[in-house]
């Protein structure tokens, strides 16, 4: 039996789903993500279960159906939001003759990134641990765009504007030391002293990290 409250939900649903009230659906769908952020980030894509994502989002397991056909149609959109946002956010400027201003603006980039969206940065991580059997149409998309900076770098190194050194190695180095302040949050809130929910000053970070990278590159920090 159904109450005057849950039709009115099943209306706005519905007029969600038609197109008539879209402002509403766009809420419901930002509250949807946020939630499967939250719980995949936690528990993995094993331990998340669409129960506990609806609950969190504020609606009942049928009502999450009407906005998404499964848990893994969902869990692959997110992982997808990250690696196309990693695309996006990371390219080199591949006619520049500066590596000391691209490397320093990569490893900011890279370091805001993850520490804004630490929850997919960790869904990220969780999916490789877990042997990234979700990955199969990223690799080569990341393996072109990695091989095109690579390239830029091995010409600094050919024109001698940095030292001889490994690309790939570079690359994933700074992947490692940006993400980690993501992927082990809570480690790094308990090493420099901070309660659980102090905010992170992350320019410190961002300058000793820049400037790791620079000497480890034969370059000057500022």
């Amino acid at each position: 039996m159904t109450t005057p409250e849950d039709d009115t939900l099943s209306e706005n649903l519905a007029d969600n789903l038609t197109g008539r009230g879209k402002p509403g659906r766009e809420r419901m769908l930002a509250a949807i993500r946020e939630a499967a952020i939250a719980e995949f980030s936690r528990h993995g894509f094993k331990g998340a279960s669409t129960k506990a994502i609806a609950e969190r989002a504020g609606l009942t397991k049928p009502h999450l159906h009407y906005y998404i056909s499964s848990k893994e149609e969902l869990y692959e959109d997110l992982l997808y939001s990250v690696l196309n946002g990693w695309s996006s956010a990371f390219a080199f400027d591949i006619e520049s003759d500066d590596p000391k201003q691209v490397l320093s603006h990569y490893v900011r980039k890279k370091l805001d990134y993850a520490l804004d969206n630490p929850g997919l940065s960790r869904i990220f991580t969780s999916e490789v641990l877990g042997g990234g059997r979700n990955l199969g149409r990223y690799w080569p998309v990341a393996v072109k765009s990695t091989q095109q900076k690579v390239v830029v770098i091995n010409r600094w190194m050919a024109e001698g504007r940095m030292r001889s050194l490994d690309a790939r190695l570079l690359l994933m180095q700074i992947w490692g030391m940006t993400q980690h302040y993501a992927d082990y949050g809570v480690q790094v809130q308990v090493m420099l002293g901070l309660a659980p929910d102090q905010t992170l000053d992350r320019e410190p970070i961002a300058r000793e990290l820049t400037n790791f990278v620079l000497l480890g590159c034969g370059l000057a920090p500022d």
